[in-house]
């Protein structure tokens, strides 16, 4: 799964949420846009913040609820669960397991 910030329409940042039944791998994707713009989207969005160019913190309940119902993967649940479990295991998951830390990477074609 990613979420990419990207310019959208009108040449605003956006935040959205995609490959949703890959959840192998869970980063956020950032596009042309500078690190403020970034942060402000995410958090806007509810998404997340951004710690710094090379990590973010994403909203686990926020990021389940914009991925789950465009979800297609039956097992997508357990997936999830799955997704999350490692996280925790690799300490990526905040201590009231809200956030899970991501690393940031260019978007495809940035």
């Amino acid at each position: 799964m990613i979420v990419e910030v990207m310019t959208g329409a009108d040449e605003r940042p956006e935040a959205r949420v995609v490959e949703i039944d890959d959840l192998s791998r869970l980063f956020l994707a950032l596009g042309q846009v500078t690190d403020e713009e970034a942060a402000e989207v995410l958090e806007r969005s509810g998404l997340g913040r951004l710690h710094d160019s090379g990590a973010a913190q994403l909203d686990a309940a926020a990021l389940r609820a914009a991925a789950e119902p465009r979800a297609t993967a039956a097992d997508w649940s357990a997936q999830w669960d799955e997704m999350v479990d490692r996280a925790r295991s690799e300490g990526r998951l905040s201590d009231d397991g809200a956030g899970i830390t991501v690393p940031v990477q260019p978007a495809a074609g940035a």
